[in-house]
């Protein structure tokens, strides 16, 4: 019988997320699966498990915990020369990936998709030395994953990062970043708010925030907001809901398999990866086709 590793993060999500977990993992071992855990303490232990893991006689991952969590075990995947293939339990404030795949969150259900053992092959962006699985971002907001304490996002939920992000508009509204960006498909000199770079069609809980992306594509879909007026930023803000964004005047929408991003201002500009920190401009973003292998619930024929 196959053997599983669960890499979880004991403070993501609710009390409830503990249970379903445990639920699951009850279920797995009545039906002959051998089971092993780990609960990450600090930064870094999801990551070094998951490459520990690969190495190892385990025949899968079951990944429990919030984005940053996500992002270590696919780094480690990234990493490894043996890609053992990985579930995702949705845990934590947002999981924009594992709602855009649509992993299944009850627990039949979730059971199901392992016991069905369908697996595709997905893509990851690589932003330095750093790997994402969704987004790579700087700019206005950016930082807002960083600067909500851990209990709002336990009681708030995503609503925690649009109060923060309502809260940051008036210091940040008049900041733009000036940066250079250089790509096959779009290159420019200019002062920017925002530049993300997605795999996904879902960031920050904006299910269309990339309309048009795929995670099989071998592309990352790439949006620009450019320096514009507050009534500007704030239409493409209310646009962010439907797509519509895509079509303003003062954002710039491609795609591509790589890109560079480098620092014009005065000021050092950050860059986060799934929700994490992850140094600073300049960047080399590439995408990496098809490397991580996803369980998915297998549709009908």
């Amino acid at each position: 019988m196959k053997r599983l590793k669960f890499i979880y993060n004991p403070s993501s999500g609710r009390q409830i997320v503990q249970k379903k977990m445990d639920d699951i993992i009850l279920n797995l071992l009545n039906k002959g699966y051998v089971i092993g855990k780990y609960a990450t303490k600090e930064k870094d232990d999801a990551l070094t498990e998951t490459i520990e893991t690969c190495k190892q006689n385990w025949d899968a991952i079951i990944v429990c915990g919030g984005d940053g969590t996500v992002n270590e075990v696919v780094s480690g995947i990234a990493l490894s020369s043996k890609k053992l293939p990985i579930a995702i339990l949705a845990a934590g404030t947002v999981n924009d990936f594992a709602n855009y795949m649509k992993i299944p969150k009850g627990v039949n259900d979730f059971v199901k998709m392992i016991e069905d053992w369908n697996i595709t092959y997905v893509d990851m962006g690589s932003c330095n030395d750093k790997f994402f699985i969704n987004v790579a971002a700087g700019g206005l907001l950016t930082n807002v994953a960083h600067t909500v304490p851990s209990e709002y996002k336990t009681i708030l939920g995503r609503m925690a990062y649009y109060i923060e992000g309502i809260k940051e508009i008036p210091k940040k509204i008049f900041e733009p970043i000036k940066v250079r960006i250089t790509s096959d498909e779009y290159t420019t000199e200019e002062e920017v708010f925002l530049f993300i770079i997605s795999n996904g069609k879902s960031v920050g809980g904006f299910k269309k925030l990339s309309p048009t992306a795929e995670i099989e594509d071998g592309l990352l879909d790439c949006i620009v907001i450019k320096k514009a007026d507050f009534q500007e930023l704030l239409t493409i803000f209310v646009k962010l809901y439907s797509g519509e964004h895509v079509n303003s005047p003062k954002v710039k929408y491609f795609k591509t398999n790589n890109l560079k991003i480098e620092n014009l201002s005065e000021k050092e500009i950050q860059v986060d990866v799934d929700g994490e920190l992850a140094g600073q401009l300049p960047v080399n973003i590439n995408v990496l086709s098809k490397v991580l292998p996803l369980f998915v619930v297998k549709t009908e024929d």
